[in-house]
């Protein structure tokens, strides 16, 4: 709609949530925004985010990494976005909206969107300093600032945003205490086995929790913040913060104080269409009650109720309806699987329960059937693999017998089922309502042939994710079922997969990336170069095996440079400016003052940036290309090594101070931090490794959120595995515990060289692990009990990469053919082009930084502060 048009009408919208930016995305897909003004009211100063993905800020995630909206979407679709101005009134006579800055709104048609708000328990001592909520990114913010002069903090909520709030604290470094009122956790989507599997996990991780009590006051001391909290049992907690996640309420008061028909216990009652009391208002979301009574809390449902509304706005004589939702969940809380579907607490008549748990996993699966066989619902709490396919089932009767559906793999279960199980109206992705004929048809109607085009066509996979591994295996069902031959191999150069090219590599003991082109590529590949998807994989395979298969592991060895990206080329990360950084290795993060001095006077006299990491490093940047051998002959000769910041091969073992420092210790995660990092060195994977070892249950070096991560018991250490701090984390999975030192290196040994086994190109240990067939229960059968009897091949192949290893920069720098690459101009090859002028990044001129902490908040200026 150009300037000059008028429009048709004006919408607006009040709230900018999940479900407000999805009703804006059909409007426009609909052709609605062409041609009606669309206005939007958002009360916090950011548009739409992942609220699902909150808990992902305390694991890196930028706030605007989490954002809904895409680049330019609102310019596009001409859409009207008010910022931190919430609306204040309705006025439904005059059909006008008033905002908190006083602007107002003539509408045509009105949308509420407005959510929820969090439910804060009428607890003396509510609103004390240190009293918080978990809802916002504001919220998490001031959470954070806060927890910074905490020990203790107490989460009121047993449900998932308690937990998450929880495992926030932990991250954080703050001892956290769960109260949750009702005798489990998670109780309304877990029965009571699976909220004592639940428990059991939470508390081995080092969370308390206390179940069956309610907060009755917040104590505080005589600067009026926190100091504890007296429970209903007459107990009492000392701690320093309290973060109330006790459960929403429908915010219905702008419908509430306009007139609108409420619900007796809250929420804005809307038809089947969405409308109100008020046939030009609608009501979506947390915000409305359905038709069937009910209050939907869950961003699948709302997302229905945005698709019908706009379906009617657009169309009054469209035939859609929004009576009632599926309320299935599957989520991963502290990276633990939780997951129900359908009457999962077995309330119909008649119904019997199939049971399987393993509490020393922390395995629990319930299935409810009817006397016929008919699934029912369920509960999976620790490993929820089957999820995908049995919620599509419920309601039928299953092709195998409930009882073998609960077993883990190898214990018994049937092979898995497969997609070819699940009925055309089986609903694959409920965030969207998509179903398996509609993602068939995407297929063979609309020639999709990858995940990402089904996606697109039909936005199964795009909501929370849980459904993206049946959907790739029904695309490829799909593809098989149409006679067309689903292409698994790596690239245009190879037909296998990375798993089976390191077969061929370790099996006829290949060390030439060549030879295994000419004799196992494509036809028409052989006898060419490759490209750059297979050479630096089949590079990392040879690398990895090396020692095995008679190959020279070093990198930058004969054929091996060829193969090389920019980073390992050079054995340093390019940054942005095409400069590059120098990362030492510093095991467990243990320097003695002179190495220290050493780095100092490295970055001082070649004007290097120096940042110590998280991981525990010293980075220095700012290095040109030809100052690499100088500046690492200096690191050598005092004793540093590489650290591969720029290989995909283990990067740092993080640690505590453990027992030789720390009260709170029971073993010595220092030196066992060094030993996994020495041992380690060098090993070349399918993607960058990452671990840390603690010295106790506060996980002060977040073990858990590694490739593979150590904490240390009274009885020896836990091992976790497939962890990822990254921007899709993921915690790891308790693998074995309670291990000796020697028991743990032998199934670190297993577990990484199984990984480099089995792991596709460029996939992390937190991928692989979901994606492999049989998933964790898997890994251990292989790992821990040997099922698949490689366990001794695993541990030799390990052997012989600890016994042969070579640091790369010590031996590049003794090589004067290995030097020859490092220049920064082919025509200038002994010193940098004296027409080149070089910039150090601390001499530059710096504005001064203002920091803006919100609208109502002073402005503060750090003089002289520079910018990055």
């Amino acid at each position: 709609m150009s300037k000059a048009e008028k429009p048709e009408r004006t919408i607006a919208l009040i709230g900018h949530g999940m479900v407000g930016q999805r009703f804006l995305e059909a409007l426009a897909a609909r052709g609605v925004t062409d041609r009606c003004r669309v206005v939007v009211l958002c009360e916090e100063p950011r548009p739409a985010y992942d609220r699902v993905q909150l808990t992902s800020y305390f694991s890196g995630t930028a706030p605007e990494e989490l954002s809904m909206v895409d680049e330019g979407f609102m310019a596009e679709h001409g859409i009207e976005l008010h910022l931190g101005d919430p609306a204040e009134s309705i006025d439904r006579t005059a059909r006008t909206v008033t905002s908190r800055k006083g602007l107002t709104i003539a509408y045509d048609t009105l949308v509420l969107a407005t959510g929820s708000y969090p439910f804060v328990p009428p607890v003396p001592g509510k609103d004390s300093e240190g009293c918080f909520v978990y809802r916002t990114i504001e919220d998490l913010l001031a959470i954070e600032a806060y927890a910074k002069k905490a020990k203790t903090g107490v989460v009121v909520g047993g449900g998932l945003l308690g937990l998450e709030a929880a495992g926030a604290l932990k991250g954080l470094g703050v001892e956290a205490h769960i109260v949750e009122f009702n005798d489990r956790l998670m109780a309304i989507q877990v029965d009571e086995g699976g909220g004592a599997a639940l428990r059991r996990t939470i508390e081995d991780m080092g969370l308390n929790v206390h179940t069956g009590v309610a907060g009755k006051e917040i104590i505080t001391g005589a600067d009026g913040a926190v100091t504890g909290m007296a429970l209903s049992d007459e107990s009492t907690i000392d701690t320093d913060m309290v973060i109330f996640s006790a459960g929403v309420r429908p915010r219905d008061q702008l419908g509430r104080e306009s007139g609108l028909e409420i619900g007796e216990r809250g929420g804005i009652v809307i038809d089947e269409r969405c409308r109100t009391s008020d046939p030009a208002v609608y009501a979506i979301g947390e915000c409305a009650k359905a038709v069937d009574g009910m209050v939907y809390g869950l961003v699948a449902p709302g997302y229905e109720m945005a698709e019908v509304a706009v379906t009617a706005i657009a169309d009054e004589a469209a035939d859609a309806s929004f009576t009632g939702a599926d309320t299935s969940t599957k989520l991963k809380l502290l990276g633990v699987d939780v997951a129900s579907f359908g009457d999962a607490h077995g309330t119909a008549d008649g119904c019997l329960d199939v049971v399987y748990s393993d509490s020393r996993a922390g395995v629990y699966k319930k299935l409810v059937v009817a006397e016929d066989g008919t699934l029912l619902g369920g509960v999976l709490v620790g490993d929820a693999e089957s999820y995908g396919m049995l919620r599509p089932l419920t309601g039928t009767v299953p092709p195998a017998d409930p009882e073998s559906l609960v077993l883990p793999a190898g214990a018994g279960a049937p092979a898995a089922l497969g997609p070819s199980a699940l009925p055309d109206e089986a609903v694959i992705c409920s965030c969207h309502n998509v179903t398996k004929g509609t993602i068939r048809g995407a297929v063979s109607d609309h020639q999709c042939t990858t995940v990402p085009e089904v996606k697109k066509c039909t936005k199964a996979g795009t909501g929370c994710g849980s459904c993206v591994k049946v959907l790739g295996q029904l695309v490829n069902s799909e593809l098989e079922a149409q006679g067309v031959t689903v292409d698994k191999g790596l690239c245009g150069c190879f037909s296998q997969t990375r798993q089976e090219l390191y077969e061929i590599v370790l099996t006829l003991r290949i060390a030439s990336y060549q030879q295994l082109l000419d004799n196992h590529g494509r036809e028409e590949a052989r006898g060419g170069n490759g490209c750059e998807i297979c050479k630096p994989a089949v590079a990392s395979i040879i690398a990895s095996l090396a020692p095995t298969i008679g190959a020279d592991g070093y990198v930058l060895a004969g054929e091996q440079a060829t193969l090389q990206d920019t980073n390992d080329h050079f054995l340093a990360n390019i940054q942005k400016n095409g400069s590059y950084s120098i990362v030492p290795r510093v095991p467990g993060g243990e320097i003695t003052p002179e190495k220290l001095i050493v780095i100092g006077e490295v970055a001082r006299d070649f004007g290097l940036y120096t940042k110590i990491t998280g991981g525990q490093r010293i980075d220095m940047f700012g290095a040109r290309v030809e100052q690499l051998p100088m500046i690492w002959a200096r690191l050598v000769d005092a004793g540093f090594e590489s650290g591969h910041a720029y290989g995909k091969a283990l990067r740092t073992v993080k640690s505590c101070v453990g027992q030789t420092w720390c009260r709170y210790g029971v073993q010595d995660s220092v030196r066992m931090a060094i030993d996994l990092e020495l041992r380690y060195r060098g090993l070349r994977s399918p993607h960058k490794l990452k671990s840390a070892v603690s010295g106790c249950q506060r996980e002060c070096a977040e073990a858990q959120s590694k490739d593979f991560g150590v904490i240390a018991t009274a009885n020896g250490w836990n091992l976790y595995v497939g962890g990822n701090g990254g921007a899709t984390p993921r915690h790891a999975d308790l693998l074995a515990q309670d291990l000796s030192d020697a028991e743990l290196i032998r199934l670190i040994d297993r577990f990484l060289m199984f990984y480099i086994r089995t792991a596709d190109r460029l996939e992390r240990t937190s991928v692989w692990l979901e994606r492999i067939e049989g998933g964790l229960d898997h890994v251990r059968d292989v790992v821990v009990h040997d099922s698949l009897g490689i366990c001794d091949e695993l541990e030799a192949l390990m052997a012989a990469h600890v016994a042969n290893y070579r640091d790369e920069w010590a031996e590049t720098i003794n090589d004067p053919e290995k030097l020859s690459r490092f220049v920064s101009f082919v025509n200038a090859p002994d010193a940098p082009d004296p027409s080149v002028s070089f910039v150090s990044e601390r001499d530059q001129v710096k504005p001064d930084l203002t920091i803006l902490s919100g609208p109502d908040i002073p402005v503060r200026t750090l003089e002289g502060a520079q910018t990055r």
